[in-house]
């Protein structure tokens, strides 16, 4: 006879339905036409597990967990409202930093919970708890730092000093090293602080020397970390949900992370030990921003009579464009172009913007028909058919640099083809380089413009003037 309960079966029953419930949105996910629908049956399936976890609560403890209900159900909503669009990428990483901290506090507790200095602990669980502690922490303590560099509270410049690989290697050693001797037994209760705390150390070092063009890169794979907390959690409670949703995150965190670094013809321990973005100016880009060529101003009259007057016109986004909120704007502008029969064109980079998928949440909140986005390989082709690529921002993913100077940092990662254009219009505010620090030689190519200043506004001005024509 099986021990498990009437009870007991229709919660596990519930937590199946919530796991499917969970497959089922992420693969809605994929498009935005189903993305909506996929968010709702994640947060239903959220919801039902919710409430199967509740149940079971001694009936004392329902006021604790009702408080916590209360104050995640209030952040989230106001997040929500309240965060713009470009503040998007910061709010995931510090989401996934609660979600980190709280599996390592969850296994903290359950620690003590079971910690009796007269007896053994048990091996087993041990393990798990260890491995959901340390890997929460690491996964809490990295987001924070990403989230402080992307909310510019500390530079997004890679931070290194002398010896930095040697000190995480020795932290980590001793990380491992205390937390053997905790499973063994051999002073637990401190052993388990070591490893508890060095995690934490770890996590802030681990991220300082990441540069803010490696930020898409490290936030989905401190994501995959916090689903692998998770995942352990969920071994350490017996909760099979925690479990599935641990493992799914984890999975699709670890292969988004994989395809990333090689979107940017980089491994991942070169992103991670890489300290891209901290180098000097090398031969090749000094080469490059001394080559004699000379950088050619255009008023919103002349940008706007390219446009008017083109067949077709790729635009493409980066950073810039939502750090101006110019999305809608630039929709108005395709539209205003659309009616006099241009045809146009979104180029998407996979690691434009500051965190996966980052152009296209803010086209798509600008209602940018989806059809519209053509990811890089399948944009690439039609530059050398396109009179004009309107660049607003993206600095890094059209660097010409990274095909033609092999002392690049950038070299070899695969960029826009946006120099095989015809006509090439930047919009920036000024010529600073991009977050990664790099100079663009593009910007003195011949067929290449710029048009300075706010890009709301200049996208604006240029609306307003297409329509004249």
């Amino acid at each position: 006879m099986s021990d498990v309960t009437p009870a007991q079966m229709a919660v596990d029953f519930v937590y199946l339905l919530t796991g499917i419930a969970f497959i089922v949105g992420l693969r809605l996910l994929s498009t935005p036409k189903t993305a909506r629908l996929g968010n709702r049956i994640a947060a239903g399936g959220m919801l039902a597990a919710l409430v199967a976890t509740i149940v079971q609560i001694d009936a004392s403890a329902w006021w604790i967990v009702a408080i916590g209900i209360v104050i995640g159900a209030v952040g989230g909503i106001y997040s929500a409202r309240a965060v713009k669009m470009t503040a998007m990428p910061q709010m995931v990483a510090l989401f996934n930093g609660a979600g980190g901290g709280a599996a390592a506090l969850v296994s903290t507790a359950e620690f003590l919970r079971i910690y009796d200095p007269s007896a053994a602990l048990p091996v087993d669980q041990t393990i798990t708890i260890l491995l959901s502690s340390i890997i929460g922490s690491l996964s809490f303590a990295g987001s924070i730092i990403a989230f402080l560099k992307l909310q510019e509270l500390m530079t997004g410049r890679p931070i290194t000093y002398p010896g930095q690989q040697v000190v995480n290697g020795l932290l980590a050693a001793i990380i491992i090293v205390a937390a053997v001797l905790a499973i063994c037994n051999v002073m637990p209760l401190p052993m388990y602080f070591i490893a508890f705390g060095g995690a934490l150390v770890l996590g802030v070092l681990f991220v300082l020397p990441i540069g803010g063009a490696d930020m898409p890169v490290i936030i989905s794979l401190l994501n995959s970390f916090t689903g692998l907390a998770a995942a352990m959690t969920g071994f350490v409670l017996q909760n099979n949900v925690l479990i599935i949703s641990g493992a799914l995150v984890g999975a699709s965190g670890t292969l988004l992370t994989i395809l990333m670094g090689k979107a940017m013809n980089r491994s991942i321990t070169n992103v991670l030990f890489g300290a891209f973005g901290a180098v000097a100016k090398t031969d090749g880009q000094a080469a490059a921003s001394s080559s004699g060529g000379a950088v050619r101003a255009a008023t919103v009259e002349d940008v706007a009579t390219m446009l008017a007057y083109a067949k077709q016109v790729v635009i493409v986004p980066g950073y810039g464009m939502g750090v101006a909120q110019a999305q809608h704007s630039v929709r108005d502008l395709a539209a205003q172009l659309e009616k006099r029969g241009v045809e146009v064109k979104y180029a998407i980079h996979p690691v434009a913007g500051r965190m996966p998928g980052h152009m296209n949440v803010l086209l798509a909140e600008a209602n940018v028909p989806y059809p519209q986005l053509r990811d890089m390989d399948d944009i690439n082709p039609d530059f050398p058919r396109t009179d004009v690529a309107l660049i607003i921002g993206a600095n890094d993913v059209t660097n010409p640099a990274a095909r033609n100077i092999a002392s690049s940092p950038i070299y070899g990662m695969p960029i826009l083809d946006v120099d095989k254009a015809s006509a090439v219009v930047v919009l920036k505010r000024s010529m600073n380089p991009g977050f990664a620090g790099i100079e663009n030689p593009l910007y003195e190519d011949p067929k290449t413009v710029m048009l300075f200043g706010d890009a709301k506004r200049s996208v604006d001005e240029l609306t307003a003037t297409v329509k004249t024509l």
